[in-house]
């Protein structure tokens, strides 16, 4: 049925494009570096299924597909020393694209053939027909019958300027007229009272605006057009009165604003060049009494003026990753997928270490030193029987002998 609404599309075409794009809990972000770890991790442990493996990372088959060839490509070249940037899978000038549904749609040309335009708008009308054909048929009689009313109704107007009279001529149908009689009516007895003096009930129902329009009301179309034709004739006002629109936004006055006063530098010039030349110099001192080989002496009188000294006492940095967990499997995986025949014999291919334990990969964690225990008052020698950093006495052992008081 919806194949039927687009233009040259089957419908395993159409449940494609919503099954690998369309769908709104396809996520289209960007890849990190988790889902690759693990996608390597479940091809290794599922080659190939595809269909099983996108569930678990939360993507499409095609999508995965694609960023494990991506991935073994970029492995590849950095092997070979190729520059990475360029995309074997691009697509050249006049091929065919394989899986169109995956890929974000392109904008509609603007020169479509006549046969392309025709079946838009027939396709816009079918879908914008929710009531049905017979609902569909009912209107459009109503329509005609509403053209042919007024088509009379003209021609019996322009007859009557001309001096041409003519009598109203009534069709006589067949059975009742249900617009005129009252079927099965049954006149009530005239009673004691006279009710032709009784006010008649002004908000009784008009049982001539009975169509469907009128029971509706005002459709939100034709009140958004009361609205746009509104806002053109205020702009048309505005623009006649030439009032600048800045103004008519904003009606809060403009605050004046004060000069900036910045003080006055507390280094001028002269003095920065005076510790440019300063650091030169010490510099050249500390190069020639290196080369001189005079270097304990040196270190003791020249002081180091670098920019940013070596800091001990900072935290330090937390390491980055020893490895590049994907660039290993991708590695691993593509080795694999180039084995020779076995008949050969010899060494089985060589791979990084790889892990079996789980479905998801080996977490590596990577956690900040800790510079509290490598402080020199944690790391003191422990004696036994000595609390640290105390001067307890050991359990059983002789007391030094104090020191003589001099005389």
């Amino acid at each position: 049925r919806i194949a039927s609404l687009l233009h040259r599309k089957s419908a395993k075409q159409c449940k494609a494009r919503w099954f690998e794009w369309l769908d709104p809990s396809i996520k289209k972000t960007e890849w990190s570096r988790e889902e690759d770890e693990k996608l390597l991790h479940l091809a290794k442990l599922m080659p190939t299924q595809w269909r099983t493996i996108a569930p678990i990372i939360g993507r499409t088959a095609a999508q995965c597909l694609e960023r494990y060839e991506y991935l073994l490509d970029q492995a590849q070249k950095k092997e070979e020393g190729e520059d990475g940037a360029d995309d074997p899978r691009k697509l050249k000038p006049g091929e065919i694209d394989p899986n169109p549904e995956t890929k974000p749609a392109r904008p509609d040309p603007k020169d479509m053939d006549e046969d392309e335009l025709e079946m838009l708008s027939e396709a816009r009308a079918r879908l914008a027909n929710t009531q049905g054909k017979k609902a569909k048929r009912k209107a459009r009689e109503k329509q005609l019958e509403e053209a042919r009313r007024l088509a009379a109704l003209q021609k019996r107007r322009e007859l009557r300027a001309a001096g041409i009279e003519l009598a109203p001529r009534h069709k006589r149908k067949r059975g009742v007229d249900y617009n005129a009689e009252i079927p099965f009516e049954k006149r009530p007895a005239s009673g004691f009272y006279d009710t032709s003096q009784e006010i008649i009930d002004p908000l009784a129902p008009d049982f001539g605006r009975l169509r469907q329009q009128h029971l509706d009301g005002e459709l939100r179309s034709e009140k958004e057009e009361k609205e746009r034709r509104k806002d053109k004739q205020k702009l048309k006002q505005r623009k006649e009165n030439d009032v600048p629109t800045a103004m008519l936004q904003n009606q809060e006055p403009a605050k004046k604003r004060s000069k900036l006063v910045l003080p006055e530098p507390q280094i001028s010039d002269a003095e920065l060049q005076q510790v440019v030349k300063l650091g030169r110099a010490s510099e050249a001192a500390r190069e020639a009494a290196t080369e001189g080989g005079l270097q304990g002496a040196s270190d003791t009188l020249l002081a180091d003026y670098s920019v940013t000294p070596n800091i001990t006492g900072r935290t330090p940095r937390t390491p980055a990753p020893t490895t590049d967990r994907v660039l290993q499997e991708a590695q691993n995986m593509m080795a694999l997928s180039h084995v020779d025949t076995p008949l050969k014999g010899g060494l089985n291919t060589p791979l990084h270490n790889s892990d079996f334990s789980g479905v998801t990969p080996q977490r590596e964690v990577i956690s900040t030193p800790n510079t509290v225990l490598t402080t020199p008052y944690s790391q003191r020698a422990i004696t036994d029987g000595r609390t640290p950093g105390f001067q307890t006495p050991r359990p059983g052992a002789a007391m030094a002998t104090p020191t003589p008081l001099r005389d």
